[in-house]
């Protein structure tokens, strides 16, 4: 889908009580949102629009500029796709109530495939930290992309511990993504974005409100193969999203904790309504068939599959280089760099940190290292 098609879905994404519903009658009646947005009230009418839809669109189209909504998504680094679009995440469109449209700000990469959401209290106790910290670097570190949602307590602790394994995460909003919530986590936000993503199916400028956080929570389980709920009280967030991911078909794991703890309630009681009991990170890559996966991954990482890959590896080191120091060191087009980093970054023997900044990734095998220099 052209840049052109797109600005009529934000656009039309912006307009109160232009929903899902609204948006797909829209789209199966016009040959394009690009009819859709000139239409006239009656054509909005034979499209099967009620009155309110139609009286919301006619009075809301003058006062936005479609130019100027894309003009701030780029000023934010933001990018919005539709679920026409191929870069599209295949597994969120797999559930029936999946976004139309979502806004994202960092990077998809194929390996996040591989995801887990980890949910939980945000006041999470001593052994709440020490089981996230522990549980999401293994994970991390076998290549398992951690999503969730940014919240304080275990939302937290998962995302930092992702990142500092130096894995990737994904931050799932309940607001805009020009605005972070809770503010504290802003640096943390950062962050994700140069080792992930951050994702909302809100418009720029939308503030975060109590009814966002159910409808955000469906994203996280649905991106991810399985949902991880560390602590959690019998009737929190977190639990809601372990029953999402229930009826998404999504795998459900649970840390145990003491029957005394009012933290351990929700997990406890998902464990005995069937929930994988997790003792440590094989037990969630045993029932999502990923060791073997994981094990590839390691092996991957140490042999390059061409003289292009090795020329390249010599060209990088343990701090950022610009892809066009690589192009002049190496003496290779851009074209060929840059796909070649990419395919390298799918088997981590690089990172890309920051926009168009390369390092060896620290799996890279000192052996190996010696070899290519």
């Amino acid at each position: 889908m052209s840049n052109k098609d797109t600005k009529y879905w934000v656009g039309f994404n912006i307009i109160p009580g232009i929903g899902r519903v609204k948006l797909t009658q829209l789209d199966n009646y016009f040959d394009s949102l690009a009819d859709a947005w000139k239409a006239t009230t009656a054509d909005l009418k034979h499209a099967g629009l009620d009155s309110s839809s139609i009286n919301a669109i006619t009075s809301w189209r003058p006062k936005i500029s479609l130019e100027a909504e894309m003009e701030k998504l780029d000023r934010y680094g933001v990018k919005a796709l539709t679920f026409h679009d191929p870069d599209y995440p295949s597994r969120l469109k797999e559930i029936y109530d999946y976004p139309l449209i979502i806004y994202i700000r960092g990077s998809l990469l194929p390996e996040d495939e591989w995801s887990l959401a980890v949910v939980g209290t945000r006041r999470a106790t001593v052994y709440g930290r020490q089981v996230t910290e522990e549980i999401v670097t293994d994970l991390a570190r076998s290549r398992i992309t951690i999503v969730s949602g940014l919240a304080k307590g275990v939302d937290s602790i998962a995302h930092r511990s992702a990142l500092d394994a130096g894995g990737r995460s994904i931050a799932i909003f309940a607001c805009g993504l020009d605005i972070v919530y809770p503010a504290e986590n802003a640096n943390l936000a950062r962050s994700i974005i140069q080792q992930g993503a951050l994702i909302s199916e809100y418009p720029l400028g939308t503030r975060p409100k109590a009814d966002n956080f159910p409808r955000r929570n469906r994203i996280m389980s649905a991106l991810s193969l399985g949902v991880l709920v560390v602590e959690a009280g019998e009737t929190s967030g977190a639990i809601i999203t372990a029953h999402l991911a229930l009826e998404q078909n999504r795998e459900v794991f649970a840390i145990p904790g003491s029957i005394l703890s009012p933290a351990s309630k929700g997990t406890n009681n998902l464990i005995q309504e069937g929930a994988k009991l997790v003792r440590d990170y094989t037990d969630i890559l045993e029932e999502l068939n990923l060791t073997t996966v994981a094990h590839q991954m390691e092996i991957k990482e140490v042999i390059p599959a061409s003289d292009t890959e090795s020329l390249l590896l010599k060209q990088l080191c343990a701090e950022p280089t610009h892809i066009d120091e690589v192009c002049r060191t190496s003496g290779l087009p851009i074209s060929t760099v840059s796909s070649t980093l990419a395919m390298m970054e799918l088997k981590s023997l690089v990172k890309q940190v920051g926009t168009m900044n390369y390092v060896l990734s620290r799996e890279v095998r000192e052996e190996y290292r010696v070899k290519v220099d």
